[in-house]
């Protein structure tokens, strides 16, 4: 079999492109090579003619986005970072890295030309500590826009850089000054196109008519198991018409011209969304496995390898192989091309500077992942006074549930925070998440401006769009019931591995939500999200913990937190009698020790609404002689970030007398009462009944805890 010439230096970058992908696999005897082999023109197409972006300075702001929905393809995006020369980025002149946009690993120190992939990158495909993991990582690979590996969070994410875009250019851009024009595309798969969470995401993206997003389908009809004729039969394209977006087709991946003129399309499409179905045939060329799902998920084997080498016209012995033409072809297109354009943009910012100072100074906040100054002047503190009534004798002390003071702060903060925004999937109302103040609006097709947003019933979508929203250098926050977190624990796990500072504010968070049930009734979720490494978990106590968590939580940068709030009220906790809210800020903290400088006997520990069920048991415990420490422990994870002598100082090692009160799962509480602490908790399924007669019925009352509290005492 004789080898043939490419015979443009088009086909030469491509089948480069394929067989740098096929050397990586067969190297790592791991991986997915059939649709990197089959998809290269369309991303040899997307990069080196299309998209808008500077290799040269992948972190510039407007630069359009690409994400590999299909990420177990990721040598398609590996090899086009390689080729087209992206760099690594570096810290800025102010110090900064510049994450907010999505990059890692800057520049070694004296090596300002670090490619974000080198060769040896690629030829270190999937083995400890590369560049190259088995799925695309944001932080950890430059260039890598999105996380992505489980199927359709790819797309979703678009979703929320697609409605980042708008808002950016909703809010910054003037006549004359076209500051966010940028475009993104995300490339998926039979697969993504399965997962609900796509179908979630482009049903809200047509409704918000986001023509900015194109999504470009690979039609290859394989999956692991086999043909899609298994279990996958629909009309794709029926299906995103009826979803509002604009629908096109491509016959065959291999067509650039055709592609190029879809893609032209959907850049002169301005009123909906674009979905390109591109026809392929997975292994195109390679002996033996074109077609076949045996080309999916594992290496083609070396014989395979040099027979779609020779196809394609190239040396079948050579590997890892890149003719310097091939690098100086992305160079003088999409290299000389982003070069212009992001050289054009910064000029243009700096006359914006002096047409628009105010807005100007805002962004440059912005551009820093910094607060705005006094971004915390307005959060409220929520004083104790108790009141009495002379008709009845009895006295009455403020209460307000952590959902009501959450909003108040909330919209405080959000005032002067112009990209805190977000929304909830269908229950506003009811997790006091609306801002209310004037101009903030809700964001739909006709008003990108705006700041409260209708995730609808999706809260799988909901969690994946902030994702995309996050590192596009939004701060999201979405709402829901604490229970709904089941339904949005993908994206929650994913944006703790991208380390990106998405806020969930969950209410409900009890069995306190009384007559709705077991269905309503969160058990094991506080337990399992506190299990997710690099979540922050906060359960107020009382509402001036709730506006301490919102202090401690918006300075953050690489942690997602879940606040977990109360439907019902909390009584406001007497503070010049008790310590200070700000003990948050350290997961947990003494909040009340036995009076007159007795030493306690027995610790009591609490979060959120059973806070004040063990202060009001201490003072029981007080008045029969058991002097007794409560400790307000808010979030497990804030505390264990405290060094030892500060866990120790708030936990004793020789108090092992400890009672510790939570409406959840018992699971984890050991490690902070101990082999021989007692635990008041669930360790089954709520019941439907008002609020007080549930919390009665499981042991939530003062005289369970006394009980629990005098037996550790025995």
């Amino acid at each position: 079999m004789s080898v043939s010439v490419p015979s443009s230096l088009e086909t030469l970058s491509i089948n480069t492109l394929r067989a740098l992908a096929m050397d990586a696999v067969q190297k790592a005897n791991s991986g997915h090579p059939g649709t990197p082999v089959s998809l290269a023109p369309v991303v040899y197409e997307l990069w080196r003619n299309t998209l808008r972006y500077d290799p040269a300075d992948p972190i510039w702001p407007d630069r359009d986005r690409f994400v590999l929905s299909v990420g177990h393809a990721s040598m398609l995006i590996y090899g086009a970072l390689h080729l087209a020369g992206v760099k690594a980025v570096g810290p800025d002149p102010d110090g900064s890295t510049g994450l907010i946009h999505g990059q890692g690993h800057g520049r070694r120190p004296g090596d300002p030309h670090a490619l974000a992939v080198s060769l040896e990158d690629i030829k270190a495909f999937r083995q400890l500590h590369s560049k190259t993991p088995g799925h695309p990582e944001y932080r950890l690979t430059p260039g890598v826009e999105t996380t992505t590996g489980p199927l359709g969070q790819g797309l979703a994410n678009s979703v929320g850089m697609a409605i980042a875009g708008r808002y950016l250019a909703a809010r910054y851009n003037r006549p004359g000054f076209d500051l966010f024009t940028h475009r993104v595309y995300a490339l998926c798969g039979d697969g993504c196109m399965m997962e609900g969470v796509s179908s979630e995401a482009a049903s809200l993206a047509g409704h918000l008519k986001l023509a900015n997003l194109c999504w470009i389908y690979d039609s290859n009809h394989i999956t692991i198991e086999g043909g899609t004729h298994l279990a996958f039969s629909e009309d794709v394209g029926k299906r995103f018409e009826s979803y509002g977006w604009n629908v096109l087709k491509v016959d065959d991946a291999e067509d650039r011209v055709a592609l190029a003129q879809a893609l032209a399309q959907f850049q002169r499409t301005t009123d909906r969304p674009t979905l390109i179905i591109v026809t392929s045939v997975i292994a195109r060329g390679v002996p033996g496995k074109e077609g076949s799902h045996k080309a999916h998920g594992e290496p083609l084997g070396e014989e395979a390898v040099k027979g779609a080498k020779l196809h394609y016209g190239m040396d079948p012995d050579a590997r890892f192989v890149v003719p310097p033409e091939v690098y100086e072809d992305f160079q003088h297109t999409l290299g000389r091309r982003g070069a212009e354009l992001s050289r054009a943009w910064k000029a243009q910012l700096e006359t914006y500077r002096q047409a628009y100072p105010d807005l100007a100074a805002e962004l440059d906040v912005w551009l820093k992942r910094e607060l705005p100054a006094g971004w915390d002047r307005d959060i409220p503190t929520f004083p104790w006074q108790s009141t009495n009534d002379p008709q009845t004798g009895k006295t009455t002390v403020p209460s307000l549930a952590g959902r009501d003071a959450s909003g108040r702060v909330l919209n405080a903060i959000a005032k002067r925070v112009p990209w805190l925004i977000g929304g909830s999937a269908d229950l506003a109302p009811s997790t006091k998440t609306t801002l209310t103040f004037e101009g903030a609006d809700s964001f739909q097709a006709e008003s990108p401006h705006g700041r409260n947003f209708h995730f609808g019933v999706r809260e799988h979508a909901m969690g994946s769009i902030m994702n995309g929203m996050a590192v596009s250098g939004l701060r999201p926050f979405g709402s829901g019931f604490l229970i709904f977190s089941d339904y949005g624990r993908p994206a929650i796990r994913l944006a703790a591995i991208m380390e990106i500072p998405v806020i969930y504010i969950f209410t409900h968070d009890s069995i306190g939500v009384g007559e709705d049930g077991p269905t309503h009734q969160p058990i094991e979720q506080l337990a399992s999200l506190r299990a997710i490494p690099h979540l922050i978990v906060i359960r107020p106590a009382d509402a001036n913990e709730v506006a301490e968590a919102w202090r401690t939580l918006m300075p953050m940068r690489d942690q997602p937190v879940v606040l977990a709030l109360t439907r019902q009220a909390l009584p406001t906790l007497n503070r010049d009698r008790l310590a200070p809210a700000s003990g948050l800020r350290k997961g947990a903290y003494v909040l009340a020790d036995p009076p007159a400088g007795q030493s306690p006997r027995l610790i009591l520990i609490g979060t959120g609404s059973e806070v004040a069920l063990c202060v009001e048991a201490a003072e029981a415990l007080h008045a029969r002689g058991i002097p007794t420490r409560v400790v307000s422990m808010p979030s497990w994870e804030l505390f264990e970030a405290q060094p030892q002598a500060y866990r120790d100082e708030v936990l004793p090692p020789s108090i092992t007398a400890r009672v510790a009160v939570e409406m959840g799962s018992t699971l984890g509480w050991s490690k902070y009462v101990g082999p021989t602490g007692s635990v008041i908790g669930m360790n089954g399924f709520g019941a439907s009944a008002p609020l007080k007669d549930v919390t009665r019925h499981f042991g939530f009352t003062v005289e369970n805890v006394i009980a629990h509290a005098e037996r550790q005492l025995t």
